[in-house]
């Protein structure tokens, strides 16, 4: 089994459409005012973002972006006018990671773990 796609709920597609082109994923699929589809720019995982008439108060999803080059890529999505919640931080479960809001509010994460994604000091049977 392997996770195909997350879908994302957005009040506004179109300023969500906008916001994930330039944080630089590939739009897949086109379907205004309703629906829009994206390709991460490494590996083959796909997301959407899909119309809603309101957005749930604080849900607790976070989608997870992973980033080779989280800092580099956290400098150059600033120059463009993205703004962070969270800068690049060292977390304590070895992973460094920073938090931003797409427009609907959805929390995003782009981090870097490397071999600790998948295989941290406490992986069980390790």
């Amino acid at each position: 089994m392997n996770l195909n796609q997350v879908t994302l709920p957005a009040v506004d597609v179109g300023a969500s459409v906008a916001f994930y082109r330039d944080m630089g994923f590939k739009q897949l699929v086109d379907s205004p005012p309703r629906y829009a589809r994206f390709e991460c720019p490494d590996g083959e995982a796909t997301f959407s973002v899909h119309l809603v008439d309101t957005l749930s108060p604080d849900s607790g999803v976070v989608v997870y972006f992973e980033c080779d080059d989280l800092d580099a890529r956290v400098t150059a999505l600033q120059s463009q006018g993205i703004e962070f919640d969270r800068l690049p931080t060292d977390e304590r479960w070895l992973w460094r990671e920073a938090r931003l809001k797409d427009p609907a509010g959805n929390v995003l994460c782009l981090f870097h773990a490397g071999e600790n994604r998948k295989n941290p000091p406490w992986r069980i049977g390790s």
